[in-house]
This record gives C-alpha cells, structure tokens and sequence, in this order.
C-alpha cells in the first residue's frame, strides 16, 4: 500500500485522493444529514399535531351532532339558552339547531382540509430516503 502525503490509497491500491478533500465531504455529508433529519423531525411533529387536531375537531362534530339530535326532540315551544361566557342568553329552537348545523359543517371542511396532510407523510418518507441513501452512499466510500 503506498501513500503520498496528499494521496491516500485504498486497500486495493487505487488512489481515493487527497485527505483534505475527504474532510470537506464527510463535514458535507454530516452537514446535509442533520438538515435531513432536522426537516424530517419537524414534518413528523406537524404530522402528529394535524392528526390531534383531527381527533378534536372529530369530537366537536361528534358533540354538536347529539346536541342537535336531542333538540330536535324538544317541542318548538321550549326555552332553550345558549351559554356565552358566564351567563346563557335564551335562542330560539332554530336558530341553536342552525349553530350547530354550521359548527358541524366547519368541523367537517376542517377535517377534509388536515386529512390532505398526505403530501407531510411522503415528505417524511422522502427524508427518510434520503438519510438512508446518504448513509448508504457514505458506507460505500
């Protein structure tokens, strides 16, 4: 095995170059590999936060639906109080079962809107491919 001052030689002989060029790739590598896995934690994290907020907007609309069929039942001349804040100010039968309607209705945009969070898992997935395909690339060296 020979080796020059600038010229490292592999086991098989052949020349793989000059050292200070091996420094600069490997700071490089560990440089895009912690940019991949800063982006890919971060895509992670806003995958979980989208799928929370589906859980809750899931109960909101679960909540305002009982709330409706319950109202639904009650005779039109029943009082019924919205609370808002601290005090409850009295609504007609209508316009509470229309609230609810609307509160239901947005939840389900919402919902059809963070399930489209697709594209965050395949970025995730992509990340991941790129860490390995690094990783893989910088054994082979």
């Amino acid at each position: 095995m020979m080796v020059s001052r600038n010229i490292l030689a592999t086991p098989d002989g052949r020349a793989s170059g000059p050292i200070v060029g091996r420094s600069d790739q490997h700071e490089k590598c560990l440089q895009a590999f912690s940019e991949l896995q800063v982006k890919m934690i971060d895509t992670q994290q806003k995958v979980k936060l989208a799928d929370l907020q589906i859980e809750q907007l899931t109960r909101v609309q679960k909540h305002a639906n009982l709330t409706h069929t319950e109202i639904k039942t009650l005779p039109d001349n029943t009082p019924l109080y919205e609370g808002v804040g601290r005090m409850f100010i009295l609504q007609s039968k209508e316009d509470i079962a229309r609230q609810l309607k609307d509160k239901q209705k947005s939840a389900e945009e919402k919902i059809k809107e963070l399930e489209k969070k697709v594209y965050l898992e395949r970025s995730v997935k992509e990340a991941e491919d790129n860490i390995r395909e690094m990783l893989l690339s910088r054994r082979a060296q």
